[in-house]
């Protein structure tokens, strides 16, 4: 695909893209030449930040040695502070980024007042209630080897981190999920409607599964669950010390089957832990807080478009009926979950496997592990979508 066909097909100019990048930003860092001083170029630039009321600091990069730092004064006609730095030798960024620091806005945690809520589902018995104990260290959680015990959900408050950058939580223990037809009383059948109504209201659901017995139907069955109500997701494959004792099988082995097995999962985090030994509880933590974090990602446009234009750049659309799928702009439009709007030609020229190698290449590129997405198309020419 030669560089007129990409334009063709994602039409974002060099000029637009940085207007949508200062938009984006809180503090702008200006990169300049200090060897070639100030050119035109710098002097459009400069005008377009002095437009956005944006915070800037001039990096004068180039200045590999102390001789040439005073050559940075020139670019101070700008009205800006100037830090000269060498990109090449790693040098003068520790000052350029302790004044970027100073300009961003404080940093606002609303967990404190809104505590994002994990629930922990899984199969009776498969370690939901003894996983929930070892993160709290306390007995608030009945513990038994009678599946069943937990006949109702309940929270927890958790916090991970402290002062103002701490993240809140609400952790959700719920009843285990079985099939309807084996609920046979009437708390039974209520134990399983909350359990289901508790991935409703979760931020993010911790799936846990048995290693010893791998993944079955019904762990299907919950997966299903989680996917339609589009949920943040991590899967916690436990008692993974009873598991290497029967067979040589390796983490490695063990993750590849269980994705073979449960490939509509492939997005989500697998964490091998013990609640019972207590193996990789710290790992799993950290791994509900990685999602927690990108299930609440706001990528800035200018970032969002050029990951699809590279997308769109590696492997080009396919054709229908003769007819070229075009890109012209990305933004988002939501979270909890992620929401995209991509405005194209003809939305129904965007095959279900290219939406996949978009969705994916996004994944890969934003660090989203763990996140659904979903997108909307939309046609540059009307008002009618196609949503994924």
């Amino acid at each position: 695909m030669d560089n007129k066909a990409a334009q063709d097909v994602f039409s974002v100019g060099t000029r637009s893209q940085a207007e949508i990048a200062i938009a984006d930003a809180n503090v702008i860092i200006f990169v300049t030449d200090i060897t070639a001083g100030i050119t035109p170029l710098d002097r459009e630039v400069a005008g377009l930040l002095r437009q956005s009321g944006r915070a800037v600091v001039i990096a004068a990069n180039k200045a590999d040695n102390e001789g040439l730092d005073a050559q940075a004064s020139e670019f101070q006609k700008f009205g800006y502070p100037v830090f000269p730095i060498a990109a090449l030798h790693n040098r003068g960024f520790d000052a350029l980024l302790e004044a970027v620091v100073k300009q961003l806005p404080p940093y606002e945690s609303d967990t404190e007042q809104n505590p994002l809520r994990v629930a922990i589902v899984g199969k009776p018995n498969a370690g939901k209630s003894s996983f929930v104990n070892r993160v709290l260290k306390s007995d608030r959680v009945i513990v038994s080897d009678i599946p069943g015990t937990t006949r109702d959900s309940i929270e927890v408050p958790f916090t991970i981190g402290s002062g103002p950058q701490a993240r809140h939580y609400k952790l959700i223990d719920t009843a285990g999920l079985r099939k309807l037809r084996r609920a046979e009383d009437a708390v039974e059948r209520w134990s399983v409607m909350r359990a289901q109504k508790s991935i409703e209201d979760a931020d993010v659901v911790v799936m846990m599964i048995d290693a010893e017995q791998g993944p079955t139907e019904q762990d299907k069955k919950i997966a299903g669950l989680v996917l339609e109500a589009r949920k943040g997701c991590v899967v916690l494959i436990n008692k993974w010390d009873l598991a290497e004792g029967e067979e040589t099988v390796t983490q490695k082995e063990y993750e590849k089957a269980f994705r073979r097995e449960m490939y509509f999962l492939s997005y989500v985090p697998i964490v091998f832990v013990s609640a019972r030994e207590g193996t990789n509880i710290r790992k799993a933590i950290e791994s509900i807080d990685y999602v927690a974090a990108q299930i609440s990602t706001n990528l800035p446009t200018s970032t969002l478009n050029r990951i699809l234009h590279d997308a769109v750049k590696r492997v080009a659309p396919p054709r229908v009926t003769g007819k070229k799928l075009k890109f012209y702009y990305a933004t988002q439009v939501g979270e909890r979950p992620l929401r995209f709007r991509f405005f194209v030609n003809q939305p129904k020229l965007c095959t279900p496997s290219y939406q996949t190698y978009l969705i994916n290449t996004l994944r890969s590129a934003a660090g989203l592990e763990g996140a659904p997405i979903v997108v909307d198309y939309r046609s540059s020419h009307d008002r009618d979508g196609q949503k994924e």
